[in-house]
């Protein structure tokens, strides 16, 4: 139920804004609208002071919206009204009107991201656990328990790292640029000061996906190898551990973190039987050896070793906010990265370069808008933020049924000086229905395969 009031409170903020801002400024260019409504299908709720006042409606099938204007190319207008015509205003008034609905998504984005970083994120602070082997972080000589302070894309202009999140999100965006991403990390306590270089820059044309993140290897937050909760009858139980027993090493190995705990665990098997390991554990001061026999679990297609008790101690958090100038100002920062890297997302699958199971529908919106919500207001309304990017970015493609496709037909009529001929819009409209059924078709695909695990 959460989830899908989160996802009707999330396409009903978008439509009405977007839709919103085509309507204010039709009414201040002095265009006459006729209905402004959310959503397509039966009429559920309607609202008109009188009958020449714009009809205010609630459809039956909420994925989308409109704002109909008088035009006379859609029907006889009265002498008298012909002034208040959307056809009759100038290029520029239309050009703003159709850009209105796209920028006001683009403005709601800077605002929510702001109010994010006004309220605060709970957030891992930027302290990592072990490096995937053989990775691009390993061989910058990363390693457990790192604390990244800063990161810059030239090594001279640098950003403060607060979290784990914002060091992702400066990855990202180092990945987007075809840039090198400059660190620079501490130990937990803050000393040794150092500065690493990840190589991301001959990574660019490759897609951000689980296989390059482990080529990347920034591990996830420290944690401590400590012993959770532990199963009774299972394996970590009959060997004698017991939650909050910490664990020195594995075989002889020293344990740096529990990542590097997790993944001896795992690689605990033998031609695919269990073999045992003996384990050098701290409980309550005192230092003993255990011999520990995991299980056999399959882990999709491979088979993995299993102890049967949490692994790993929480991870240590902070909050991250920033006050008012500083928040909106990285409210307007998120929102330009977004925008690009859409753009450029938009661009990479258009000629094959990234796969098309980027494109999410409802199914998946609907799924991430109601984790957000359990997450906290700050998180809703960073997801809802970048929900209303991408579609500020998808309604400015010179798409053909979307505003950037009236924006091709208005910049083809400033070159040439005359509008698109009716027979030229009569095809590329049906060429642009038929795009957007591709695009829907593919995304809701998407949607079902990753419900079935299939991505």
């Amino acid at each position: 139920m959460i989830t899908l009031l989160a996802f009707v409170l999330t396409l009903g903020v978008l439509i009405v804004v977007h839709e919103y801002g085509h309507y204010r400024v039709a009414r201040a260019c002095g265009v006459k609208v006729l209905r402004f409504s959310v959503g397509f299908g039966q009429v559920i709720w309607r609202r008109q002071r009188s009958p020449s006042d714009t009809e205010f409606t609630l459809c039956a099938l909420p994925l989308g919206g409109y704002v109909r204007m008088l035009d006379e190319r859609e029907g006889p207008v009265p002498e008298s009204l012909r002034s208040q015509a959307f056809n009759n205003k100038s290029l520029r008034q239309r050009t703003a009107i159709v850009a209105a609905g796209p920028i006001a998504n683009l403005l709601l984005a800077i605002l929510l991201y702001a109010c994010a970083n006004w309220i605060g994120l709970d957030e891992p602070k930027a302290v990592l656990g072990s490096p995937v082997a053989e990775s691009l972080a390993q061989r910058a000589g990363m390693r457990a328990g790192d604390w990244v302070q800063a990161g810059s894309s030239d090594g001279l202009d640098w950003e403060e790292v607060r979290s784990l999140p914002e060091l992702r999100w400066q990855l990202t965006r180092a990945l987007s640029k075809g840039e090198n991403l400059h660190l620079t990390v501490t130990d937990r306590d803050g000393r040794g000061r150092r500065k690493v270089v990840l190589g991301t820059a001959g990574l660019a044309d490759q897609e951000l996906d689980a296989e390059l993140l482990r080529k990347i290897g920034l591990g996830g937050p420290y944690s401590e190898p400590v012993l959770g909760e532990v199963k009774v009858a299972g394996p970590a139980a009959k060997a004698g551990l017991r939650a909050g027993d910490r664990v020195l090493s594995v075989d002889g190995v020293t344990i740096s973190d529990a990542a590097m705990l997790r993944e001896q665990i795992r690689q605990s098997l033998d031609q695919g039987a269990p073999r045992e390991m003996l384990w050098h554990v701290e409980r309550a001061g005192q230092v003993m050896d255990l011999n520990v026999l995991p299980v056999v679990a399959q882990d999709g297609t491979r088979q993995i070793g299993r102890i049967e008790a949490f692994v790993g101690a929480a991870p240590e958090i902070v909050t991250v906010d920033y006050g008012p100038v500083q928040g909106l100002l990285r409210g307007v920062e998120r929102t330009w990265d977004v925008s690009t890297m859409s753009l450029k997302i938009f661009g990479r699958m258009l000629i094959g370069e990234a796969s098309l199971r980027n494109l999410s529908g409802p199914i998946t919106i609907a799924d991430y808008a109601g984790q957000s919500v359990r997450l906290g207001v700050s998180y809703y309304l960073g997801f809802l933020a970048m929900v209303s990017v991408s579609l500020g970015v998808l309604n400015l493609l010179p798409l053909p049924m979307l505003d950037g496709g009236h924006l091709m037909y208005y910049l083809f009529e400033a070159v040439t000086g005359r509008p698109v001929s009716e027979w030229w819009l009569k095809w590329l409209q049906r060429a642009g229905a038929f795009a957007m059924l591709l695009m829907m078709s593919l995304a809701l695909s998407n949607d079902v395969a990753r419900l079935m695990g299939l991505h």
